[in-house]
This record gives C-alpha cells, structure tokens and sequence, in this order.
C-alpha cells in the first residue's frame, strides 16, 4: 500500500519546524478545548501526534485511491448534464473517501465541526492530495474558501454552512467573467436588493473552477452606477436555492477532474457577507491570498510527482549498457530538480507558519484585547505573510512548471506519449503560474516588500543564524548574494523612475526569491542532514540567477526601455 506521506521525510521535517509549537498553543488556547471535545488534544504533544495520524490517513488514501484514479479521470473528466456537472466516476470515489474521513474543513473550529487544525498541516495535506492529483487538490482545496466565510460572515451564517463543509460539502469562488479575469474591478453581474431586504444575482460568471459547487462565494456588483472596486460585495450563494445553471465546462489543457465552469445567474437568491462595496477590497483579498497559498501547495505536490517519475524512469531507462542516471547530464538535470522542489517546499511551509501566526492572533483579537507584545508579533507576521504569499505563489509554480518540463525531457520521446505520468504532470503545471493571479500579478503584490526592505531584513535576520562549520562556505555564498541584491535594488530605486522600477520588478523580486529560500534551505540543513546537498545545489543555482539578474541591471540604461516595450 502507498502511503504519500510517510514515503515522504521532508514532509515531517517541516511539520516538526520549532515555530510550531507556538502555533499550536495559540490556535488550541492552551488546549481550551480539551475538556468541551474527546478528539481535541491535551498538550502540544498530543496535537502534533494528531496532525501525524490525520496526515498519514491523506497519505494513505492519496496513495491507494487519488492517484490510482487520476488517469482514469483525465481521460473521462466532468461533463454538464440538464445543467448540472456530472464528475467522473474516479472523481466520485475521491471525494467520498475524503468525506468518509473526516478530511473537510480541516482548518475550521470545533464548534463547527472541524478539526481546528492550523493552516500549515493543512496545507501539507493539499501538498499531498496534488501529488496525487492536482486537478482533485482544485475540489478537495476549495474548502479553504470556509475561512473567509469564517472571517468575515455573520455568526449565523457560520453556523449555517461551516458544518456543511466540513461535513462533505464542495465550495467555489465565483469571481472571474468573460471581461474580467484579472481585473476584478470590471466585474458588472449584478447583485439587486429586493423590498423586503433579499438579494439576487443576475449576469455571467466564466473560468470557476468547480463551478457547480455546493455553496459558492461571489463577487457582484451591488452599487447601481458603479464601475470600479468600490462598488463590488460579497455574496454567498446556495445551490439549494436555484437560480444558477451551468452552460459549459470548459475543456482545459489540463487539471480535467476539475470543472472550470461557466455559469449563469438568474434572480439567484443570495446573502450578503459583511458589508457592501467590500467585496473586491477586503473579502476577495483575504480570499485570493488564501487560494494563493492553496495553488503554491499544488505546485509543490506537483514539482514532487514530477522529481519522483524522473528518478524512477531515469534508474530504469538502460541505454548503452548503463542506467541514464549514471550520466552525469542527467544526474545534473535530477539534481536541480530536487534542489528546486526542496527550496519550493521550504518557502511554502515557511508562508503558510506565517499565515497561521498572524490569522490566530486575528482570531484571539476577537476574543480579547491583545497585549502590547502579541499586537507587536502580529503585525510582524501580518507583514511577512504578505511578503511571503506572492513570492511563494509565484516561485513555485515557476519551478513546478520547470520541474515537470524536466521530468519529460528525462523521459526522452516517451515522455511525449500519453502513456507515462509526466505528460499529464507537465499538462497539469501548467496552469499554477496563471491562475489565482499569473507570475506577473505576484510580482506586482511582491514588488512593494523590495521596495520597504521587507526582504532585505527578513535577509539580514537569517545572517545571525549559527550553522554547522560545513554549511559556513555556503553561508558567506548566501550574504553575498544579498548584497548583490541590496545593491540591485539601490540601484534600480535611485534611478525614481516607475516605469524603469516597473521593468525590472521580476528580476529584483527572483533576486530576493533565490536568496530567501536558499536562507530557508540553510536552516532546514541545521536540522536535517539530508537536505544539504539541495542546500548546496540550489545556492549554486540561485548564486548564478542573482549574479545574472544584477549583471543586466548593472549594464541597462534606463533611457532603453522604449526598446524594450511593444
């Protein structure tokens, strides 16, 4: 039987970071709950112990039952029946495995039926359930989208439908239409306010991913006149109530499990969540930074199907008398692989413990006043989850669309054939560095945290880390690169020019990308010998990307850029 998390130690090393026992006495209010429920835990040890086992059932059913299903399903996928999704049989079997677990709403409260697990085992379990199969990590994950309901949905409408997702229900967000992909600000289905106070939904809504969902979230413009942002709301919306039909699924390159649908709302009755004109500006950020996490997750469960296909063909695949892994092109090829998902793996857990520590004091905040030094702490990580988040989505996705371009090229000519797993990997990638806002839109959202020195003094932090005497070469690599990076980015903010800042924002924020997980790797390292030799590869690579990007700098003039733009 497979098991995708216990074949796999770098999964524990993370769950097992220091900063989580932390975590773990914040989310459980030094363990409140221990007397109200029979599964919560008593001690920090008892949590850690229950994340362990929940975890090795996702591993379990990921091995036996996700991936087993996951070529079945990229060939039949979804279809649309009297206006309804009908998933594929494997999808079916998916989704009631994970139920009869207990696997939905993992990260909700007791109170409402879930596991009150933080965010970052979570996470691990999506980075898990996308190795297996990324297209069901697109249905499995959305019921992340219970946490904005939990923020910022009246106590009543939380009662109402948290326990229907944690109980099996699906979820989707209702944002994109056909004029309006990345620029929410032009969403125009309209939202109207009845006599007696009620709400409908009229208009289009195009590219939702599980768009036949139990309970969707909804972007809709509600103030008559509008056309920006300020006139956006929330919605949630009950497939119970009618009122939605699905006109297409679209038939996508890949991640074919996952409905991405086209709906249309007709006198759609709804609730409002919160309050109007803060749909796009408050609830659909908190939402897409989520989802974000959620799509750097499947990168990395992707990147780890994509390495683990190309070592296995690569220990079997003879040719002139030897295995291909003995040739040093192709064990060159591997080893960069693994450096990358090793340093995609410790960015994504890193955001995801800064997430869970900024969200719980969020929480407690509702609770009770904060003291001086937890106010402190929590706009500290306030600030690095919202540095982290995009230079996470963006990193990985990147190098998980590398990774499994690698991966068919280990496989030569049948890596181009439907037969071997790499074809759908490489097909399935590529979609993580596009939606939920492409690479570009991450750098955009990242480019500020150049700017203010957000990763610059995350940087200098990790300088007055101690490391073993082996690991001091690699660490002086590492300050060097910073200052490379400090230097870029002088230089390119002395010149006060935005457009120039504007032109160069992928390259300063991939400089600050490298030199952050290649920090992150050397602390792994410290606890984990096994992940020095990526250390070592991945600071190589990042070294010579850093030193590529600040030549082009150091050699661009910025009276060139009309040259450059089309």
């Amino acid at each position: 039987m497979a098991n995708f998390y216990t074949d796999n130690p770098a999964l524990k090393l993370h769950l097992t970071h220091p900063m989580m026992e932390k975590i773990v006495e914040l989310k459980e209010r030094n363990f409140a709950d221990a007397d109200k429920f029979d599964y919560a835990p008593q001690n920090f040890a008892d949590a850690m112990d229950s994340y362990d086992k929940v975890l090795e059932i996702v591993g379990e059913i990921c091995g036996d039952i996700i991936a087993e299903n996951a070529e079945d399903v990229d060939h039949n996928g979804p279809r649309v029946e009297n206006g309804r999704v009908v998933y594929a049989e494997g999808t079916k079997k998916n989704l009631d495995a994970c139920r009869k677990a207990g696997l939905m709403g993992m990260a909700m409260p007791r109170r409402l039926g879930g596991l009150n697990f933080p965010i970052t085992p979570y996470i691990m379990a999506a980075d898990i359930v996308s190795r297996a199969d990324a297209g069901f990590e697109n249905l499995w994950g959305l019921q992340d989208c219970a946490e904005t309901v939990y923020e910022f949905a009246s106590e009543e409408q939380k009662q109402k439908y948290i326990p229907r997702v944690c109980a099996g229900e699906t979820m989707s967000m209702d944002l994109t239409e056909p004029d309006a992909g990345s620029d929410l600000q032009s969403v125009m289905l309209k939202a109207s306010q009845k006599e007696d106070g009620s709400w409908v939904l009229n208009g289009v809504k195009r590219f939702i991913t599980n768009g036949d969902s139990d309970i969707h979230l909804v972007l809709a413009r509600s103030e008559e006149g509008s056309k920006d942002g300020r006139g956006l709301s929330m919605f949630i919306y009950d497939k119970r109530n009618g009122g939605v039909t699905v006109r297409r699924i679209e038939n996508k390159m890949g991640i074919k499990g996952s409905p991405t649908c086209e709906l249309v709302y007709k006198d759609a009755p709804c609730e409002l969540v919160g309050s109007t004109r803060l749909g796009l500006i408050k609830y659909v950020m908190a939402l897409m930074n989520g989802a974000r996490l959620g799509i750097a997750a499947q990168s990395v469960g992707l990147s780890e199907a994509a390495y683990r296909e190309a070592l296995a063909y690569a220990k079997d695949r003879m040719q002139f008398g030897k295995a291909i892994i003995e040739f040093p092109a192709v064990a060159e090829i591997l080893s960069v692989m693994k450096a990358k998902l090793d340093a995609s793996r410790t960015l994504l857990y890193a955001c995801s413990r800064f997430v869970d520590m900024y969200k719980i004091y969020d929480d407690i905040a509702k609770e009770r006043k904060l003291d001086p030094e937890e106010k402190a702490e929590q706009k500290y990580f306030s600030k690095l989850a919202d540095a982290f988040t995009p230079l996470a989505k963006g990193m990985t996705s990147e190098f998980c669309n590398q990774n499994t371009y690698d991966c068919i090229q280990i496989h030569g000519g049948s890596g181009f054939m439907k037969d071997y797993t790499c074809e759908r990997l490489y097909r399935d990638a590529r979609i993580t560095s596009i939606y939920e806002g492409t690479t570009q839109l991450q750098v955009v959202a990242a480019i500020r945290h150049v700017t203010t020195g957000t990763y610059l003094n995350f940087m200098k932090e990790q300088e007055a880390m101690a490391v073993n005497a082996e690991d001091e070469e690699t660490k002086s690599i590492l300050v060097m690169m910073s200052q490379q990076y400090a230097a870029a980015v002088e230089a390119v903010t002395g010149i006060k020019d935005q457009k120039y800042l504007d032109f160069m924002a992928r390259r300063l924020v991939e400089m600050a990308g490298h030199t952050v997980m290649g920090y992150l790797l050397l602390a792994d390292a410290q606890r984990d010998e096994e992940v020095r030799r990526s250390l070592r590869v991945y600071v190589k690579y990042g070294q010579a990307e850093v030193a590529k990007h600040a030549d082009f700098i150091a050699n661009f003039r910025p009276e060139q850029i009309e040259s450059y733009l089309y």
